[in-house]
């Protein structure tokens, strides 16, 4: 937090109150702002100990100069002489709305003792001799020595400072320790305040291969600013990095070192904070993880999906179910995205392990891993673009397994391939991304552009042609099973499917969202046509160390058309609409992006994501909205295609009216009378008690069988139309429509209520919106609460009788 526009006497009682309400903050001491002390108690022979200054410290409100504020108190306790009458505490300071600082007192104190000082004038004018010379003599120490922290973004450590040090009798300064955890957090922060300080041009040098965070590493893994590891890219010299490469005669700098343009200020400011180095049983983990330094685009072009061990260990697991106890040694293995080469932890005949990745730093990790222990061959490591690059420039060896086709039926391509896609980048893509490869420009034409747009589906084509008949061992995203993108590629992609597994997206680094990530093995030998895979479904711990396996998944190859299909059949263009649909793709990840409205943007409208909803339609919209959404999204379910359903449905008139009850309650019934007349109101104006008239009574005459459908009707093609009957709905529902009665009914006696409020602007009479627009998630009324979790639980009821038709009438399949 900040504290800005406030007085400075408001700063001191929140800062007392938010970081030191554990201390005695209200001891005043001669003219000094701020004082902590540990609150006067009784020893053991019930005397009274004198309380214990800690911390004095001068306060600014608004923005100040470190330094200065420190010197002014310098110059207060020199004058007042309080060290004479006080003992002096742990750590001086200064802090205003947005930072603190603490010096410990030892680091000072010489100051107070110089001959010949005037000590007799106005601490707060910063003009005098006295003031500069202080400055001029404390300005390196404080710079130097001085432990700075954001009120905003050191928040926690901060708090951690606080109560490792403020105690009683400690003698040694306690810094933040730095450990495999919290490493990624540093650097977040080290970004912000230690990078824009060191001259280097970032561009030349990632061109180069160097990113910041090998800077970081150099910084990390030092003592008194001497990097202690050997064989990183960056070391720290003291007060200058020296680098294993000259980057660039044109835009960095001549020789292979680089220093800083502030003097090293930000940078010894920044790792005051900070033990350095970490304990050595973390060096390797952190320079193994430099997958988590590079910046977010570089990750996604380069496929730094860093597999966690407990993926690791069970894909080995499944391997070996699969070929054999003795694959090892009767299989040769390549992992061609090797990345630093985890994903080889645990393989136990180096012989017969190829290991290759897009970046020399990767090779170079996995080489100096080898020199500690790991069980890989320097002369199987190896640098290697598999998309762009030709296999004669591949190891000797490999290239034997993969020319001769008994050996090549041996190969076992195990991987964890990129998951970029070339629509991450539009026009601005990093060359040589998703549709920028050769073997993108190769394949776009024989299996689409749209799969090919996927970095791990290039991989697999590459694989299929270029090295037939091996063994396919690969994590990546089953989309290329289940989406329709993929029909062409799945027509040349012929494999006998062996074995898998499914595990949460949310266990591995670097990946957005909640969606499965699947290890699957294929035989490529053996050219057959996939219809549909069963997968075993693993979950795992919060510590992601343990896992268990929960069930089996089926994944289906859409044969027939999707839902996307079938709602065309009742699109509606000509007949007055009471709303819109927004309509999506056909997969389960894009639920949460349909829902009803009656003001469309302008970016729905021209990526024709708009379908309107008229009389004619409005059970068939109903249908669409109640199957997407009555079934809960999760990890497991997220690529599932909704399907062009049996004819089946179009008797079942409970379960129309049933879907039509559940669309007029649920939350993604986004009307607002705002955009428009509300026709979705489901009461009548004495049923609820309404204030005036509403503008429209659309659906209780639907309901009510009032209206006559039109010939386009998809319900009532090739059927004579006749004057519709009441509509009867289940037992579900009429709950459902007895609790939102009841909840209009208690919005329509609030004095101000709007006349024509659908249920999305009742939420948001009673929940209000946030600063940032959004509507709460609660609302302080009680009775409000009630109502509206009475009708959340009946929908839920309502969703439990939809979802097992969804599945009979094959908008799903199990």
């Amino acid at each position: 937090m900040s504290y800005k526009n406030i007085l400075e006497e408001e700063l001191k009682n929140k800062v007392a109150q938010d970081y030191f309400n554990s201390f005695d903050c209200t001891k005043i001491i001669g003219d000094i702002d701020f004082c902590v002390s540990l609150p006067a108690q009784n020893n053991q022979q019930e005397e009274l100990v004198e309380s214990v200054s800690l911390f004095w410290a001068e306060a600014k409100k608004g923005k100040s100069e470190i330094i200065k504020s420190i010197v002014q108190l310098i110059l207060t306790i020199g004058k007042a002489r309080t060290f004479d009458k006080q003992l002096p505490p742990a750590f001086l300071g200064s802090y205003d709305a947005e930072k603190i600082a603490f010096i410990p007192y030892n680091d000072i104190q010489e100051i107070f003792y110089q001959n010949d000082f005037n000590w007799n004038i106005t601490p707060s004018n910063h003009e005098t001799k006295e003031f500069k010379l202080v400055y001029e003599k404390v300005k390196t120490t404080i710079t130097t020595n001085s432990l700075l922290f954001s009120f905003e973004s050191d928040k926690k450590e901060l708090h951690e400072f606080i109560k490792t040090n403020f105690v009683i009798g400690k003698a040694n300064l306690s810094k933040i320790k730095i450990d495999k955890n919290n490493f990624l957090v540093i650097y977040s922060k080290w970004l912000a305040t230690v990078k824009p300080t060191i001259a280097v041009n970032w561009d030349i040098a990632r061109k180069n291969g160097i990113i910041d965070g090998d800077f970081y590493l150099a910084d990390l893994l030092s003592y008194k600013n001497e990097t202690l590891k050997e064989k990183l890219y960056v070391l720290l010299k003291k007060d200058y990095y020296e680098l294993d490469r000259k980057l660039d005669d044109m835009g960095m700098f001549s020789f292979k070192t680089t220093s800083f343009n502030d003097n090293q200020k930000a940078h010894t400011q920044f790792w005051n904070k900070y033990e350095r180095p970490p304990k050595k049983e973390y060096w390797n983990y952190i320079v193994e993880r430099r997958d988590l330094l590079v910046p977010q685009d570089v990750r996604e072009r380069k496929g730094s999906f860093f597999t966690p061990q407990i993926w690791v260990e069970l894909s080995q697991i499944y391997i070996t179910d699969t070929l054999g106890e003795d694959w090892q040694d009767e299989y040769y293995i390549w992992d061609c995205a090797a990345g630093t080469g985890n994903l080889l932890a645990g393989l136990t005949n180096k012989y017969n392990i190829w290991a290759s990745t897009l970046d020399k730093q990767d090779v170079d990790v996995m080489k100096d891993r080898i020199k500690n222990g790991a069980n890989l061959l320097e002369s199987h490591v190896f640098q290697f673009d598999f998309l762009n690059d030709n296999f004669n420039k591949l190891p000797e060896g490999l290239q034997k397994i993969i020319n001769n086709p008994e050996k090549r039926k041996k190969l076992v391509i195990y991987i964890n391939p990129p998951y970029a896609e070339a629509s991450s980048y539009g026009t601005h893509s990093i060359p040589q991304v998703a549709n920028k490869t050769k073997i993108f420009n190769s394949f776009k034409n024989i299996v689409g552009s749209e799969a090919m747009n996927e970095l791990f589906s290039q991989f697999f084509i590459r694989i299929y042609k270029d090295i037939p008949d091996s063994l396919l061992a690969s994590f990546s995203t089953p989309k290329y099973i289940t989406s329709e993108k993929f029909t062409k590629f799945r027509s040349l992609f012929k494999a006998e499917y062996e074995k898998g597994f499914i595990c949460s997206s949310e266990s591995f680094d670097n990946v957005k969202g909640k969606f499965p990530i699947s290890f699957l093995i294929w035989n490529l030998k053996n050219k057959k046509e996939i219809s549909q895979i069963k997968t075993d479904v693993f979950l795992n711990d919060k510590d992601f160390k343990n896992y268990w396996k929960k069930g089996v998944k089926k994944f289906y190859i859409i044969q027939n058309k999707s839902i996307a299909n079938w709602r065309t059949t009742f699109y509606c263009y000509k007949e007055k609409h009471i709303g819109y649909m927004i309509i999506v793709g056909p997969s389960m990840q894009s639920n949460n992006n349909t829902f009803i409205t009656n003001y469309p943007s302008e970016s729905y409208k021209n990526k024709g994501m708009v379908a309107n909803i008229t009389k004619n339609n409005v059970i068939e919209m109903s249908i669409y909205l109640s199957v997407r959404q009555s079934i809960k999204l999760t990890w497991i379910n997220n690529k599932d295609q909704f399907l062009s359903p049996k004819d089946k449905w179009k008797k079942d008139k409970e379960f129309q009216n049933n879907c039509l009850a559940y669309a007029l309650f649920h939350g993604q019934n986004k009307i607002n009378s705002n955009g428009g007349t509300n026709h979705w109101i489901p009461f009548t104006e004495q049923e609820v008690n309404a204030q005036d008239k509403f503008d429209s009574n659309f659906m209780t005459d639907f309901i009510a069988g009032k209206l006559k459908d039109d010939k386009d009707s998809m319900l009532f093609k090739n059927k004579k139309i006749t004057k519709k009957t009441k509509l009867e709905f289940s037992q579900e529902a009429k709950k459902v429509f007895k609790s939102g009665k009841e909840l209009w009914i208690y919005y329509h006696s609030q004095p101000n209520c709007n006349v024509n409020a659908s249920l999305y602007e009742i939420r948001e009479y009673f929940q209000g919106r946030s600063k940032n627009g959004r509507m709460n998630s609660k609302s302080k009324d009680e009775k409000y609460t009630n109502l509206i979790t009475n009708l959340r639980d009946n929908l839920k009821i309502l969703s439990n009788k939809i979802e097992p038709k969804i599945y009979e009438y094959g908008f799903l399949k199990l």
